[in-house]
């Protein structure tokens, strides 16, 4: 076996013992984009934990955010299993982040001191035929408004607030967040979850 063979196999097995541990400890880790892929990892680690026990589960986020539809996979099935779920932010919440931070209930929505939140309109990569254009710019639209929706029953903000506030990015500090509504609190230990 080569030396790259070697380390190639040895990171697929620390790998595995992470998530082996992580399974044990019922803890969820998203610390990338969103995306398709990264939603079916999570979605199925949520649903086998759910299947498991009814016990609580953690999830920790730090996401620069990503696809919308992929986030609502996420968002749903937090909201959708018999467990509750407990979410953690670290580092930074962003745009379909803070829409998988917002499916927990806000008592259990905390983060890390040095976590950073945006909320936002979604965007798509419109292109072709005019009349293909129109019908996504629609679409993009509907998204906007269901989202803000989402954002202002979570948050307790005004659905016309929350839609000036996503018309740009708008960043938060951990204290703006929990000003805001976004989080409960901010924690420093694990034994404060």
């Amino acid at each position: 076996m080569s030396d790259d063979d070697k380390k190639k196999d040895d990171e697929k097995k620390n790998s595995a013992n992470v998530a082996n541990k992580l399974f044990e400890a019922r803890q969820v880790l998203i610390c990338e984009a969103i995306d398709q892929k990264m939603a079916k990892r999570v979605v199925g680690e949520l649903l086998a934990l759910a299947a498991e026990s009814d016990e609580d589960i953690t999830l920790f986020i730090n996401s620069q955010g990503g696809h919308v539809e992929a986030g609502d996979s996420i968002h749903d099935v937090i909201r959708f299993i018999k467990p509750r779920v407990k979410i953690v932010g670290t580092g930074w919440v962003a745009s379909a982040g803070t829409h998988i931070f917002l499916a927990a209930d806000k008592e259990d929505r905390v983060c890390l001191p040095n976590t950073r939140f945006l909320i936002h309109q979604p965007s798509g990569g419109i292109g072709g035929k005019v009349t293909d254009i129109a019908i996504q710019a629609e679409q993009i639209e509907i998204m906007r408004k269901r989202l803000a929706r989402i954002i202002s029953e979570q948050t307790g903000q005004k659905f016309e607030t929350v839609m000036k506030d996503i018309d740009r990015d708008h960043w938060m500090s951990t204290e703006e967040a929990t000003e805001y509504g976004i989080l409960s609190k901010v924690i420093h230990s694990a034994s404060e979850l």
